[in-house]
């Protein structure tokens, strides 16, 4: 894979992890990576193989023709992430961004774990 083509996937790797608010660590962790052989993937310093990139792709919730940089769709999705909302925590911004992708019924369960989660966690104060 020629130097510009390993960039163009490192730079679309890297714009979807951040609009999903997480860090290379933990995009490493779900691809069964270590963190700094992902993090040469995403300086375009290494080409994933492709049962690799499949997981990446996966975990990132992003096509392979994105990070292989083909056609309309990968310009688009290969845009940077917008910036995190004013006064705004990183946690909740990760948090956000995770759950924009699911289903109605798994976002009910998500409410449903966190009001038992809140109400547990008051109790011990």
């Amino acid at each position: 894979m020629d130097e510009k083509l390993r960039h163009a996937l490192g730079d679309a790797a890297r714009a979807a992890r951040l609009r999903l608010g997480l860090t290379q660590a933990e995009v490493a962790k779900r691809v069964r990576l270590k963190s700094g052989v992902y993090g040469r993937v995403e300086r375009g310093a290494m080409v994933p193989s492709v049962p690799t990139l499949r997981r990446i792709c996966e975990t990132l919730s992003i096509s392979s023709d994105v990070l292989l940089s083909l056609g309309a769709q990968a310009r688009r999705e290969a845009a940077p992430a917008p910036p995190p909302r004013t006064g705004e925590h990183p946690e909740l911004s990760r948090i956000i961004h995770i759950l924009q992708g699911w289903p109605p019924e798994r976002l009910v369960l998500m409410r449903k774990l966190l009001e038992t989660a809140d109400t547990l966690l008051s109790d011990e104060s």
